[in-house]
């Protein structure tokens, strides 16, 4: 399966095809831009852990790494097509995003590796909005008014998350504790371990 042509260029990638390309094309590269814990927790077999803050960090060099065939991943796509866009910013612009993340493509028979059991990044988002909601009602109602305008700022912040299509509380979430690994991923250990390719090598693949 060859990639579209730029004029027909189509950023979303379903799981089945990018089964296919792992079989077909030895230039493809999968980044995976969740954070080291939901990597360890299950990740494509073959795939590179660089998460968003890392790969945002360092854009301009992982982009001068790579070829023409890039697949970025995550939990649901969002993520993904966060790197993906940033990318784009710095000229890499051919860049596909794994429709349903790497559960869809489990679910779909590719092949994983499974470690640890955790709750995904963004498991844990919904949980901590949905209980600082019902902890604003309650505490409006059993304790004083003025605390559901807790409610209210969770909302604001959803919104604007939605609108913004970043997310600060799983920013503030992916530093706790428990959401990290045995060996957190950085520049040397993550972004200098890809394999050096240039474009003209990766369209030719």
């Amino acid at each position: 399966m060859t990639p579209p042509s730029k004029a027909t260029a189509v950023t979303a990638l379903a799981p089945e095809a990018l089964k296919s390309w792992i079989k077909e094309h030895q230039d493809l590269v999968v980044i995976d831009v969740r954070s080291a814990a939901e990597f360890e927790s299950m990740h494509i077999r073959g795939s590179y852990n660089v998460p968003l803050p890392l790969l945002s960090e360092h854009t301009d060099e992982l982009a001068a790494r790579l070829g023409s065939r890039v697949v970025l991943v995550c939990q649901s796509g969002v993520r993904a097509e966060q790197a993906r866009q940033r990318m784009a910013t710095v000229g890499l612009d051919t860049a596909y995003v794994l429709t349903g993340g790497v559960p869809g493509f489990a679910a779909a028979g590719g092949d994983v590796v499974k470690g640890k059991d955790r709750w995904d990044l963004e498991r844990q988002v919904r949980l901590a909005a949905g209980s600082l909601v019902v902890l604003g009602l309650a505490g409006g109602k059993f304790v004083s008014p003025k605390v559901r305008m807790l409610a209210g700022a969770i909302g604001t912040g959803l919104t604007f998350s939605a609108a913004t299509n970043t997310c600060a509380m799983g920013k503030a979430l992916s530093a706790m504790p428990w959401n990290k690994a045995a060996k957190e991923p950085t520049r040397e250990s993550a972004i200098l371990q890809l394999p050096v390719q240039s474009a003209e090598e990766g369209a030719a693949a």
